[in-house]
């Protein structure tokens, strides 16, 4: 069965949306990239620290402060 024009027309519509929705979220999301970059290299890396450094510090001391925050959670029940 052959697809109408209408569908066809619906197709090309579509992958035209998608592919905009794509280019503006590749553009969004490695602007914030570079401002979260900016940021962790300004406020807070330490002397001589890098960015990918800086960052790869902070996720760690997050997640101990999970763990800690867990481990309180669990021996107040």
């Amino acid at each position: 069965m052959a697809k109408s024009k209408i569908v066809k027309a619906n197709e090309k519509i579509a992958e035209k949306v998608v592919g905009t929705f794509e280019k503006i979220e590749d553009t969004v999301v490695g602007g914030y990239s570079k401002i979260e970059d900016a940021f962790v290299d300004r406020y807070l890396a330490k002397d001589g620290e890098t960015t990918a450094d800086a960052k790869e510090r902070l996720k760690k001391e997050q997640e101990k402060r999970n763990e800690e925050a867990k481990q309180i959670t669990q021996s107040n029940h």
